[in-house]
């Protein structure tokens, strides 16, 4: 499947492979664009929506193979071979999975506040509540769509999150496919051990990278590097991003 995807600028004005963002589950391509302003001038940068997110196609399967295999196939139309791949939460576990599929293309693997493991726990089901409570009030207007979150969600941050993708009474990922797949996306497959250059970044305060999943991380990305952002949480590159595209610069110098 190709996805919706943005390019800033051309791979020949630039010395390094180009860097593929890939944004997290209820997301879109515009998530990342801090990283992707902080690196435009020093690499080419491709920006993409995942299936069921923002303006890429929908379909009923979504499972991480499938899902690495859009990037896959997105990056053979653009005519890019080897590349960098940096994933935020679900898009961190995509990314993990193109290492299973394509191996040798990728360069190095930036992996931001998520580890290579099945999660125990539903943190978005109040979530699943919110959206489907917005669509079936039939609102068009996104203030009125924030008041009727509000009854089920405490988190304003999280829900400006989301109204970014709540066009015209629609929002722009496939709730009910998502809400379907819930369980796999929790989920993990292990992947075959991977020797390549791995940066994983922690925001402190999140759990989603905690210090009890470093064998799992290890066992199939034993080069794995750490980084710690201080007195952040799971969105650390919105909260600290000056500190992440140090950590990003440094890993790629290495």
């Amino acid at each position: 499947m190709k996805l919706n995807a943005r390019l800033q600028s051309e791979q020949s004005a630039h010395s390094g492979s180009p860097v593929v963002l890939i944004h997290g589950l209820f997301g879109s391509l515009d998530n990342l664009a801090v990283l992707a302003r902080g690196l435009k001038d020093e690499r080419q940068i491709i920006q993409i929506d995942v299936r069921n997110h923002g303006l890429s196609p929908r379909s009923t399967e979504m499972n991480y193979t499938a899902m690495a295999q859009d990037v896959l196939e997105t990056l053979d139309e653009l005519g890019i071979g080897q590349f960098v791949a940096v994933g935020h939460s679900m898009g961190g576990k995509i990314a993990m999975t193109l290492t299973s599929l394509a191996a040798e293309r990728i360069e190095q693997l930036v992996v931001i506040d998520m580890a290579p493991v099945a999660y125990p726990t539903r943190h978005h089901d109040e979530i699943f509540t919110a959206l489907n409570a917005v669509s079936d009030s039939g609102v068009k207007v996104r203030s009125e769509a924030a008041a009727i979150m509000r009854q089920t969600i405490d988190e304003e941050g999280v829900i400006q999150f989301l109204l970014k993708s709540f066009h015209e009474g629609e929002w722009r990922f496939n709730v009910p496919v998502i809400m379907a797949c819930y369980d796999r996306l929790i989920g993990w497959q292990a992947v075959p051990l991977w020797q390549g250059p791995t940066l994983f970044i922690r925001g402190e305060l999140s759990p989603y990278l905690a210090d009890e999943y470093r064998d799992d991380l290890l066992a199939q990305f034993p080069q794995a590097r750490a980084h710690v952002i201080a007195g952040a949480g799971h969105w650390v590159h919105a909260e600290k991003p000056d500190a992440v595209l140090r950590a990003i610069r440094r890993f790629f110098a290495l």
